[in-house]
C-alpha cells in the first residue's frame, strides 16, 4: 500500500482510550443498534456454520473510497459516503440508475420515462425543475456531463450499466471544493475494475426476467481480463447486451403493447501500465447505447390522482421512442515523487440522445393532423484536462489541483405535423441552440493531524467560467448572449477520534452552480421585452454536518449517523415572461435534516442493515417563480427508510444466502402550491416497495434469483406537471410491476 493511501487510523490512533468516552458510546450504540437488530432473528440464527460461511461473517467487510482523492477506509472519511457494490446490486436485478440509488434513503431519482432520463438529487436541494444538476457525476476520476443550463445535463443523468462496475460511491452535502460545479447536494462516483497484470481471468453471464403483465426480457454479458505482462500491463475487455420486454400499453392512433421495450447495449476495454515502481497508466474507453421504443410514463388526472386511461396504460397519437448514446475515453497518468503522488488526468467525452413527443394533444387536436410531434436532438462534446498534486501521509497533509473543461453543446427542435388522412408531413417551426461553456478552477486543501486523535482540513476552490449561448428560430438568428461567472467555493473540517474504533466529526462545506446567459425574452407577437435579466448568476449553498462513525463489536456492527443544516441562497429558477422561460435567481432556503445507518452481523449467519433519512427542506425567502417563504421544496420525503435481512448458509461447501429488504419513502411534492408558479404542485403519495433474493454458488457458477416490487405496487417515482398549466394531465412514471428474475454466472 502507497504512503498516500495508509488508513489514518493505522497509523496514529492511539491504544483505546479510557472512561472519558465510554459514556458517549453507551448511549448512542443501543439507541442506533435497534434499527436493525431482531432478538427474535438473533435467537433463531443456528448456532453454527460451516467453514466456508463462518469465514465470510466473522466481520464486516472494510470498504475503502476516495471521496477525499485519497484511498482510506470509509470509517476515516469525515462526510457521510456510502457504497453500492455492483455484485450485490446485480444479484438483485438493478438495471438502471433510479434501481441503484432510488432506494437510499434521502436520494430521490426523479425519472421522467426511462433510462437515461432521470435527474438525481439528494437531501433535499432541489426546486423540482432544474436548469442545472445539483449532484455531480464522475466515472473513477473524470467528471461527466454537463455543468451548463443549454443541454439538458439536469434530466439526464449519467445511467451506466453495471458493466464491470466495482462499486458506486455517494458522497452527501456539498462537494464543491474537490469536484467542482453541480456537486452542491452531493456527488455519485461509478468505480470500475482495474485490469489485473497478474493472472488471467474472466465471466460470463445471461439472466432472464419477467414483469408482470410484460414481455420477457433478458441479459448478456462478458468480461476478460487478459495480462499483457506479468505485473507491468494488462488489458480488461467488458461487454453486455439488455433487452427491455416493456410493459406499458397505448391507446390511440400509435397504440400498441408493452411499448418501452427496446434494448441498452455497451462496451469497456481498460489497459494499466506499470512501467516502473513509481509510474501508473490508465486509458480507458467507455460506450454505451440506450434506445426505448416508448416512455415509461402514463397520464394522470391531477384533481383525482388517478390515471386517465387505466393500469399502465397511455393515449399516443404518435410514438415516442428515445435514444442515449454515451462516449468516454479517458487518461490517468500517475508518478510518485516519494513525497508527493501527481496525477495528469484527461478525458473527452461525446452525449448523444434523440427523443420524439407527441404535441398533438398540446396543439389542440387539431382537425387537420392526424397527429403534431416535437422532435429534439442534443448533442455534447466535453473535454476535461486535470493536475492534482497529493503529499504523502504526515502531520500536514496537502492537496493542489487544476480543473479545465471545454464543452461545446447543441439543441435542435423540430415541431411537424402529419396531415389529415395520411396527408404530407408539414414542418411547423425549427429551433438551433448551440452552446459554449469553458471553465478553469484551481483548488487545494490543506490537513493538520493535531496528535493522534485530533484532525483538521481547510479547503478552497475558485471557478471562473465563460459561456455563449445563441438561439437560431427557422434558421434566422433570433438572439446571442455571453456570460462570464467567478464562484468560490470553502471547507472545514474537523475530526475527533473517541477510540480506534470510532470518531465524530463537524464538516462546513459549501457548493454552487454556474451562472449564465439568457436570451432576450418576447412576447407573444414575436416582440423583445426590454429590461429583462440578460444573465443569471451561480446559486450556492452551506451546509454545516455533525457525524458520528463508528465499528463496534469486533467490528460486526457499523454505524454511521449525522445531522446537518443546509443554507442555500440565490435559487436558479425558470420564470415565465411573456412568451419565455429564462432563468432568474430569487429567494432563500434551508434544509434541516438526520441520517442514520447500520450494519450488524448477528452470530454466523444473519447480516442486518437500516437506514433513515429525515429532511425538512423549506423556502425562507419568497420565490416569485416558485412559491412564498415556508413553501417546502419538492422531490424529498421528509420520511424515508430502508430494512433489510440477509441470510448466508453453506451446503456441501458451496455458499448460498437469502434476502429480503423493505424501504417506505414518504409522502414528497411535485412542485409549490402557488398559484402561477413555474413548477405545479401534485403530492406523491407515501409508498412501501419489498424485494426479495436467493442465491446459490456451484464452484464457478453462481445462480442469483430476485424478485422486486413483490407486492406489486404502483409507487409513483416522479411526476412532471409542466403541461397542467395548458390543462393537460400530468405525466407520470410509477414503478415497474413485480418482476421476477434469474442471474447465471460462470467465473474463470
Amino acid at each position: 500500500m502507497s504512503r498516500f493511501d495508509v488508513p489514518r487510523r493505522h497509523k496514529r490512533l492511539p491504544a483505546p482510550r479510557s472512561q472519558p468516552v465510554r459514556p458517549l458510546a453507551a448511549l448512542i450504540v443501543p439507541a442506533l443498534a435497534t434499527l436493525c437488530a431482531s432478538p427474535l432473528w438473533a435467537q433463531t440464527a443456528p448456532a453454527a456454520a460451516a467453514p466456508e460461511v463462518a469465514r465470510d461473517v466473522e466481520k464486516l467487510d472494510v470498504v475503502t473510497v476516495s471521496a477525499t482523492r485519497r484511498r482510506e477506509p470509509v470509517r476515516d472519511v469525515p462526510l457521510r459516503v456510502e457504497t453500492l457494490s455492483a455484485e450485490n446490486l446485480d444479484r438483485g436485478g438493478a438495471a438502471s440508475l433510479a434501481d441503484y440509488v432510488g432506494g437510499l434513503p434521502g436520494v430521490d431519482v426523479k425519472t421522467s420515462g426511462g433510462p437515461g432520463l432521470g435527474a438525481v438529487t439528494m437531501r433535499g436541494v432541489s426546486v423540482g425543475e432544474q436548469q442545472i444538476a445539483t449532484v455531480g457525476m464522475y466515472v473513477d476520476e473524470v467528471a461527466f456531463g454537463s455543468s451548463s443550463a443549454f443541454v439538458g445535463g439536469a434530466n439526464t443523468a449519467l445511467d451506466l450499466s453495471l458493466l464491470d462496475l466495482r462499486q458506486i460511491e455517494v458522497l452527501r452535502g456539498p462537494q464543491g471544493t474537490l469536484y467542482g460545479a453541480g456537486a452542491m447536494g452531493g456527488l455519485l462516483k461509478y468505480v470500475t475494475h482495474e485490469p489485473d497484470s497478474s493472472q488471467f481471468s474472466g465471466k460470463l453471464g445471461v439472466g432472464l426476467r419477467s414483469v408482470r403483465g410484460g414481455a420477457l426480457g433478458h441479459t448478456e454479458n462478458a468480461v476478460l481480463n487478459v495480462p499483457l505482462s506479468t505485473d507491468v500491463a494488462a488489458m480488461r475487455v467488458a461487454a453486455f447486451n439488455d433487452h427491455e420486454g416493456g410493459y406499458i400499453r397505448a391507446v390511440g392512433k400509435a397504440a400498441g403493447e408493452h411499448i418501452n421495450d427496446g434494448n441498452t447495449r455497451g462496451a469497456r476495454i481498460s489497459v494499466l501500465i506499470e512501467p516502473m515502481a513509481r509510474l501508473k497508466l490508465r486509458l480507458a474507453h467507455t460506450q454505451q447505447d440506450i434506445q426505448r421504443n416508448g416512455l415509461n410514463v402514463i397520464e394522470f388526472d391531477a384533481a383525482k390522482g388517478q390515471p386517465v386511461y387505466g393500469d399502465l396504460t397511455r393515449h399516443l397519437d404518435v410514438g415516442e421512442a428515445y435514444t442515449l448514446r454515451t462516449r468516454l475515453t479517458s487518461a490517468d497518468a500517475e508518478y510518485d515523487f516519494g513525497w508527493a503522488r501527481l496525477n495528469a488526468i484527461a478525458s473527452t467525452q461525446r452525449l448523444d440522445s434523440a427523443t420524439g413527443q407527441d404535441a398533438t394533444a398540446l396543439l389542440g387536436n387539431s382537425p387537420s393532423f392526424d397527429f403534431v410531434s416535437l422532435n429534439n436532438a442534443i448533442s455534447l462534446r466535453k473535454q476535461t484536462q486535470e493536475l492534482r498534486l497529493t503529499s504523502a501521509r504526515g502531520t500536514l497533509e496537502w492537496l493542489a489541483g487544476f480543473y479545465r473543461t471545454s464543452e461545446t453543446g447543441h439543441v435542435g427542435q423540430r415541431l411537424w405535423a402529419q396531415g389529415a388522412g395520411g396527408g404530407a408531413p408539414l414542418t411547423l417551426t425549427t429551433t438551433g441552440q448551440p452552446s459554449e461553456y469553458r471553465e478553469r478552477a484551481f483548488y487545494g486543501d490543506l490537513t493538520w493531524n493535531l496528535d493522534t486523535i485530533w484532525s483538521l482540513t481547510l479547503g478552497a476552490r475558485v471557478a471562473k467560467n465563460e459561456q455563449v449561448y445563441t438561439v437560431y428560430v427557422n434558421e434566422a438568428l433570433n438572439s446571442s448572449a455571453p456570460s462570464e461567472d467567478t464562484a468560490r467555493t470553502y471547507l472545514a473540517t474537523l475530526r475527533y477520534a473517541l477510540d480506534k474504533q470510532s470518531n465524530v466529526y463537524f464538516r462546513a462545506a459549501s457548493g454552487y452552480r454556474p451562472g449564465g446567459p439568457n436570451s432576450p425574452a418576447i412576447d407573444a407577437n414575436g416582440q423583445v421585452i426590454s429590461g429583462t435579466p440578460k444573465t443569471f448568476g451561480h446559486d450556492t449553498l452551506w451546509s454545516y454536518e455533525f457525524g458520528y462513525k463508528a465499528d463496534l463489536l469486533d467490528k460486526r456492527l457499523n454505524l454511521e449517523a449525522a445531522a446537518y443544516r443546509i443554507d442555500w441562497k440565490d435559487l436558479q429558477q425558470p420564470k415565465a415572461v411573456g412568451a419565455s422561460t429564462i432563468v432568474v435567481n430569487a429567494g432563500q432556503a434551508r434544509v434541516h435534516g438526520l441520517e442514520l445507518a447500520a450494519r450488524y452481523k448477528v452470530g454466523n449467519h444473519w447480516q442486518l442493515e437500516a437506514g433513515l433519512a429525515w429532511n425538512d427542506p423549506k423556502l425562507t425567502e419568497d420565490a416569485p417563480a416558485l412559491g412564498p417563504a415556508g413553501s417546502r421544496l419538492p422531490n424529498t420525503a421528509k420520511l424515508a427508510t430502508t430494512l433489510g435481512a440477509r441470510y448466508a448458509y453453506s451446503i456441501a461447501g458451496h455458499a448460498g444466502y437469502a434476502g429480503l429488504n423493505l424501504r417506505h419513502v414518504g409522502q414528497r411534492n411535485a412542485g409549490f402550491d402557488a398559484t402561477g408558479s413555474s413548477v405545479p404542485n401534485f403530492s406523491q403519495p407515501a409508498y412501501t416497495l419489498v424485494d426479495a433474493q436467493w442465491g446459490q454458488a456451484f464452484g464457478p457458477w453462481q445462480l442469483a434469483t430476485f424478485v422486486r416490487n413483490l407486492t406489486d405496487k404502483r409507487a409513483i417515482l416522479g411526476a412532471d406537471t409542466a403541461l397542467t398549466a395548458f390543462g393537460l394531465p400530468l405525466n407520470v412514471t410509477t414503478v415497474a410491476p413485480r418482476t421476477v428474475g434469474a442471474n447465471l454466472t460462470y467465473n474463470f
